[in-house]
């Protein structure tokens, strides 16, 4: 029972590990986004509306006329004759009739040959001769791609993503030239982006986005010209740096912040320095108006109650506070004794 267990155990962790590589795998291809399985509408599917409304009215039309025949007492050869033309007639219409909308261009090939490009609108193909290939859409494409983990110059490995913007201009090339066109146009812009960031430092993909983007615009171009596709525009979405290098950047700013701000404080005491130097040359030939300064400094200081003024004695017998302030005793006195 227990090495049923463990082997039951065992089995559920290898299928969790198969999951999560499975999984990772997905996340890591440039064109997840495509290999979604969505439920496609008629539409999607290029069932127009006119070959099924025909098709519908030739099954009616020969079951009512084989009912009505057999009625009338005809016998089955000729039932069958007129039966079956009409619902061969329905199902060669139904795939003879196709419609493209107006952003869509369908590659017709004539037994496995270059037939040419049909829509939008409705056009005709020759069943069984004529086969449409694939369906091209010509209007402005998104594509979602990533580089993770991939090292800069400085060797620094960082997650970046981006958005691609694309159109298919020359059909014709896009459905002959390459197999899957939007698969390609993946790979290339992850490819790209990879050589990109190879090239640049972490600084300058931090600050020169927009190099990095004309860059890469200009690199997928020239891979998807020949697949009669251009690229409008690259943008890139974010990038992402590893936490630990996130810490260390944050405390080289703050380190920058505070290295500025002491020389700063340096810059502002010299400029003090200048200043009082200024002001000594105006009081060291005039002793009255140094009295005068102390003074008000003093005034100054004493105005709130309470305060505490520590002067230095030589400033004391300069200023000769000691008398002032008996002076000063002295009258207080004399006012108490009035009152």
């Amino acid at each position: 029972m227990r090495e049923k267990n463990r082997n039951y155990a065992t089995q559920n962790d290898n299928n969790q590990q198969n999951n999560q590589n499975e999984n990772g795998s997905e996340s890591l291809s440039p064109f997840r986004y495509f290999s979604t399985n969505k439920q496609q509408s008629m539409a999607e599917q290029h069932m127009n509306g006119i070959s099924m409304t025909i098709l519908i009215f030739c099954i009616l039309l020969a079951t009512g006329g084989a009912v009505l025949m057999d009625s009338l007492g005809f016998n089955d050869g000729i039932i069958f004759a007129v039966f079956i033309p009409i619902i061969v007639l329905g199902f060669y219409l139904f795939f003879a009739i196709q419609v493209a909308r107006q952003w869509e261009k369908a590659v017709v090939l004539r037994m496995g040959k270059m037939r040419g490009l049909r829509g939008p609108g409705l056009f005709w193909i020759i069943p069984i001769l004529d086969t449409i290939t694939t369906w091209i859409d010509q209007r402005v494409m998104v594509t979602p791609f990533s580089a993770e983990k991939t090292l800069t110059r400085d060797t620094v490995p960082v997650n970046v993503d981006a958005v691609l913007f694309w159109l298919v201009w020359d059909a014709e090339k896009a459905a002959l030239e390459v197999e899957n066109y939007r698969a390609a146009i993946a790979w290339a812009s992850q490819t790209a982006l990879r050589e990109v960031i190879g090239q640049m430092t972490l600084a300058d993909i931090l600050i020169g986005r927009n190099k990095m983007d004309a860059d890469l615009q200009k690199i997928i171009d020239e891979r998807t010209t020949p697949w009669g596709i251009t690229v409008q525009s690259v943008e890139i979405r974010d990038v992402v740096i590893p936490s630990d290098l996130e810490d260390a950047m944050s405390r080289q700013a703050q380190a920058e912040r505070e290295r500025q701000a002491r020389v700063i404080l340096g810059e502002s005491e010299m400029q003090i320095a200048s200043s009082f130097e200024t002001a000594s040359k105006a009081y060291i030939n005039n002793p009255t108006a140094l009295h005068l300064r102390a003074m008000n400094m003093l005034f100054e200081g004493l105005k709130e109650k309470g305060a505490l003024v520590i002067v230095p004695s030589s400033a004391v017998d300069t200023m000769n506070l000691g008398g002032l302030s008996g002076m000063v005793s002295l009258a207080q006195q004399n006012i108490d004794q009035e009152k």
